[in-house]
């Protein structure tokens, strides 16, 4: 299978709360699109690493996505060397992505830094011929660069170069963050007898829809989300440039 856009996070759940309410736009367009997490989520001071994958799949579903994996590096302890490098270049080069979207260059958790790094450089390694990798079948895989690699934002605010709205889908990204009912407040059972953490706070969810509504009003949108894009960029001509149109 082939997919337009692989999104990457460190932990399940990083790529709905950064960048989910873009890859449904995607979805909605009819394009194949897919989220790789890299790690189990394992040292999470709430939920198990049986209840993250139920939730995972349950915001896959929401979300429409053509496929999930999981790459279980370690959590908290995986490192931007050559095994954890080759492991995400097969997965590259399995789907072929035209567009990567990966964790930010930093942020409040050390693993999304590193996760950024990873992502970057072996997304540039894919692309070269004279690194061999095989798939699950022992065949050997072609070399592939996406065209495109952009970070979400995270925690920590960062200046997006790239905005994109998504008035549109933030009540299915929001559905889709809910699934990971582990994770975060809720009033309504027992959850949260569990350890107190820093996204378990009530009103949380509701700095997600603020940030959201901050970006959307730099481009005269209700909500949107922020990315950073990797490199120069260009445009066909200056009508592609989008602009909100406002008094």
């Amino acid at each position: 299978m082939k997919l337009h856009i692989l999104a990457i996070g460190a932990h399940p759940d990083d790529v709905e709360l950064g960048a989910a309410g873009t890859l449904i736009k995607h979805i909605r367009k009819g394009q194949q699109v897919g989220i790789l997490d890299l790690t189990q989520g394992e040292l999470g001071s709430r939920g198990t690493v049986a209840s993250r994958y139920a939730e995972a799949a349950a915001a896959a579903e929401i979300m429409g996505l053509a496929v999930r994996e999981n790459l279980k590096l370690r959590d908290g302890f995986f490192e931007n060397n050559e095994d954890s490098r080759l492991a995400l270049i097969r997965v590259i080069r399995k789907y072929r992505p035209d567009i990567v979207i990966g964790n930010a260059p930093e942020d409040r958790h050390p693993d999304h830094g590193r996760a950024f790094k990873l992502i970057a450089d072996a997304c540039f390694l894919s692309g070269l011929s004279k690194i061999g990798t095989r798939d699950e079948q022992g065949n050997a895989q072609e070399a592939w660069r996406p065209k495109k690699v952009l970070h979400y934002i995270q925690d920590r605010f960062l200046e997006p170069n790239v905005i994109i709205d998504i008035s549109d889908t933030l009540d299915i990204k929001m559905k889709a963050i809910e699934c990971y009912g582990t994770q975060f407040f809720s009033a309504q059972d027992d959850r949260d007898k569990e350890p107190a953490t820093y996204i378990s706070r009530p009103g949380f969810l509701e700095s997600i829809a603020a940030k959201a509504r901050v970006l959307g009003h730099r481009i005269g949108a209700e909500y949107a989300e922020g990315f950073i894009l990797q490199g120069d960029y260009g445009l066909n001509d200056l009508d592609d440039i989008y602009l909100p149109v406002l008094s």
